[in-house]
């Protein structure tokens, strides 16, 4: 590897070989190292999200902004789902963490957070009675004809609207929307539909409509499970830590499960918090 002479020691044609290949190692154990520590700390790995339609608006995309800014390295992909098909695949591992809106249970493993919700809304007619109130009773309408989006067509949004109508002690006559969409913008086609229940999320007040908050005022919730046992990268930690802090929708509302910490470190939820 060397030539030695009494004033110097140079390389040979093998030793300049091996330093350039030397070289190249350390080069790519450090680009290895560095790798590694992104990885283990969150900032790099990947993500599987699956959502339901009422995250998809808003809050699918707020938080996708969010995770973009602080961890760019993270690679998120996106599912939208059925409830029932999003339920399996987050106890199953098939996604890494699950969103979608009312309460939804928690399968073995499986850890959930309410964490933030956002205003009922009641669509009405301009000519219905309650038209010109600024807030509308859900009592108020226990006589007319509640428009209720189809179990098959959107599970997630029909079971939030039943757990509110629930949480305000209402059973108001329904039928099933015919729309198609999950903003029902041709509501007002079914003639004997008096009023519907909506949010800001999936507001499209078509023409000769109003949305009108409930009163008392309620909140549809949000929420994320996860399983920390399957989770694949510390990638799915960190967006579980940044959904559970970051700063909710303009409008929006946090609820305890939004974590705020202060100025101390949050940590992600465990199975035993």
């Amino acid at each position: 590897m060397f030539t030695r002479t009494t004033r110097r020691v140079a390389l040979t044609g093998a030793g300049f070989e091996l330093l350039g290949r030397a070289k190249v190692i350390l080069d790519d154990v450090a680009s290895a190292t560095a790798a590694v520590r992104r990885i283990a700390h969150g900032d790099a790995g990947t993500l599987r999200l699956g959502i339901t339609p009422p995250v998809a608006p808003i809050l699918a995309p707020h938080l996708r902004q969010a995770l973009a800014a602080r961890a760019p390295d993270v690679e998120l992909t996106q599912q939208r789902m059925w409830l029932p098909d999003l339920a399996r695949a987050i106890a199953d591992g098939t996604i890494d963490v699950a969103l979608t809106c009312g309460r939804i249970p928690e399968a073995a493993g499986v850890v959930g957070e309410m964490f933030c919700g956002e205003t009922l809304l009641v669509g009405l007619r301009e000519e219905h009675r309650l038209a010109a109130h600024q807030q509308v009773e859900l009592a108020e309408l226990a006589r007319d004809v509640l428009g209720a989006p189809s179990d098959a067509l959107f599970p997630a949004w029909a079971l939030a609207q039943r757990q509110a109508l629930a949480e305000a002690g209402s059973s108001p006559l329904a039928v099933v929307l015919d729309a198609t969409d999950l903003s029902a913008t041709a509501w007002t086609a079914q003639t004997e539909v008096d009023w519907i229940l909506m949010t800001g999320s999936v507001l499209a007040a078509p023409e000769g409509t109003v949305a009108r908050p409930v009163a008392p005022a309620q909140l549809v919730p949000y929420t994320l499970q996860w399983n920390p046992d399957r989770a694949q990268t510390a990638a799915v930690a960190r967006f579980v830590h940044l959904a559970l802090t970051v700063e909710v929708p303009s409008g929006w509302h946090t609820l305890p499960g939004h974590l705020r910490h202060g100025n101390e470190r949050a940590r992600p939820p465990s199975k035993t918090d």
